[in-house]
């Protein structure tokens, strides 16, 4: 089942049907996509070609016709699955948009993130999509702000979002305080937590008080994890000694979920589980027994399966879930360009469109923090 998110949550009640309007975001994001599927050169699977930048290599030709974007996304490393994902799938919104303005270059963060920042503004780059990485992030956000190029970046974390950085990375807070007020309308009042140590946990765990609260709900009780069998039975069997509690929230990635949910079920059949946007990476969810009636907050799928295929059909192999932000990023680039004179400064208050963006996750807008609100449904 899936509920469509609405952004009243986060102060856009007063534009009227918040249902209509989502209907309609989805629905101009479908036609985009699918309008720009017809524009995809065939033939047998490939890498896309854009240039991958080396820092000490010489700077790139001057290009008066398109305006010259950044990616930076590490291609080499533990994360380079992720990063070639996102650059497959930013190229593949090139190509689907035309290409006639905007011209897309990738560079690799493995290599150095400031280095690779560096080399982008040499190369004259207005704009920079990414990094994928926090700590790249507070590496890049530096460079770019002493050239005055904003970041558009795919991290998650919110502290280091603002100041010319942007997030369009999927954040915990919002699906925590989606899942909370859909259990609410379905007359959940006690909720439960299990959260795993560290800083995505303890994010979590704090909008799940502030949101249980604002809510007119009751935490009866939360207890952490590290991830080990003893440590998430421990937890369990912690959590198993509150009483009163109808729902749990799960506040980790859909594999790990699929190892507690049956744990906690044993001590409480009743008991409603509940999950985040991390649920969203695991395609096995829906496969497994023990998450049979769970509810997670998170994008839609419908257009991301489309994606999916095209890509699968491109490279020969899926992507990873965040490859969509990749697509995206260029896609709200894109629209950004039809406004935009080249070779100037690129026009961050068109960032802040309260219409906001529509893409393959989804209708979206940046707040004045800097960080993506987005339109989240019920799965």
């Amino acid at each position: 089942m899936a509920e469509a998110g609405a952004f009243g949550q986060v102060g856009l009640r007063q534009a009227g049907s918040v249902a209509a309007r989502i209907k309609r975001w989805a629905s101009l994001a479908a036609i985009a996509f699918l309008a720009a599927c017809q524009v995809v050169p065939k033939g047998p699977p490939k890498t896309v070609e854009t240039p991958v930048e080396d820092p000490t290599g010489p700077a790139l030709p001057t290009d008066t016709a398109r305006h010259r974007i950044a990616l930076l996304v590490p291609l080499t490393g533990t994360n380079a699955g992720v990063g070639e994902s996102i650059a497959n799938a930013a190229n593949l919104a090139v190509l689907d948009t035309g290409g006639k303005t905007i011209r897309l270059t990738t560079y690799d963060t493995a290599l150095g993130a400031t280095a690779a920042a560096q080399k982008a503004v040499a190369d004259g780059n207005k704009l920079i999509l990414g990094p994928l990485l926090a700590e790249d992030v507070r590496a890049v956000s530096a460079v770019g702000r002493a050239a005055r190029v904003p970041l558009i970046s795919f991290s998650n974390d919110v502290s280091v979002a603002g100041n010319g950085t942007y997030l369009m990375g999927f954040v915990p807070t919002q699906s925590v305080d989606r899942i909370v007020s859909y259990a609410r309308s379905r007359g959940i009042n006690n909720f439960a937590g299990l959260v795993p140590v560290g800083l995505y946990g303890q994010r979590a765990s704090a909008a799940f008080l502030r949101a249980v609260e604002a809510s007119g709900g009751r935490m009866v009780a939360m207890q952490s994890f590290d991830r080990t069998p003893g440590a998430i039975a421990t937890a369990v069997t912690k959590l198993g000694t509150a009483s009163g509690y109808e729902a749990v929230l799960i506040a980790d990635s859909g594999r790990v979920s699929m190892q507690v949910a049956p744990q906690v079920k044993r001590r409480t059949p009743a008991v409603r589980i509940l999950g985040t946007e991390l649920w969203n990476t695991e395609p096995a969810l829906a496969q497994n027994s023990a998450m049979n009636g769970a509810w997670f907050a998170s994008v839609s799928d419908s257009l991301y399966r489309q994606l999916g295929n095209k890509y699968r059909t491109r490279f020969g192999k899926g992507p990873y879930r965040l490859a969509s932000l990749g697509y995206d990023a260029v896609l709200l680039t894109n629209k950004i360009a039809a406004n935009w004179r080249v070779g100037t400064t690129f026009p961050v208050a068109a960032l802040q469109d309260p219409g906001g963006f529509t893409g393959i996750d989804g209708a979206f807008r940046f707040g004045r923090d800097g960080i993506a609100e987005r339109a989240l449904e019920v799965q």
